[in-house]
């Protein structure tokens, strides 16, 4: 079995900071990419960034500048830092990761459960 965990949201006012981390665990043989999705009420889920297993990174547009994302490959972890946050950056935001488990034959996508991040006016 393998599972993403998060954790690190919360609510926080404009401006300011929060940094998630999502840490994979399980019976796991590898990790592709890794990468944060947000999904605000009423919305379709959207790609927040990626990042591969040698460290090149994507960002969407409404983030860029604002957000890093990073990983340790040896703790099976992704973290998302977000600075300058914005009211409109509040979302679900939610781990993925392409990852190869004992037993199959190919990588799959995992999501993990979502952690809250509100930011406030």
């Amino acid at each position: 079995q393998v599972q993403l965990v998060e954790s690190g949201g919360g609510l926080v006012q404009a401006g300011g900071s929060l940094r998630l981390s999502c840490a994979a665990s399980g019976s796991i043989i590898s990790i592709n990419a890794m990468g944060w999705y947000r999904q605000a009420p009423g919305k379709q889920r959207e790609l927040v960034a990626t990042i591969t297993s040698g460290g090149s990174t994507n960002y969407a547009d409404s983030v860029k500048g604002r957000f890093t994302i990073s990983r340790d490959n040896a703790k099976n972890t992704v973290y998302l830092q977000m600075n300058s946050l914005k009211p409109e950056d509040t979302a679900e935001y939610f781990c993925n990761a392409e990852m190869l488990r004992t037993c199959a034959y190919r990588t799959l996508p995992y999501w993990g459960q979502g952690t809250q991040v509100t930011v406030s006016s």
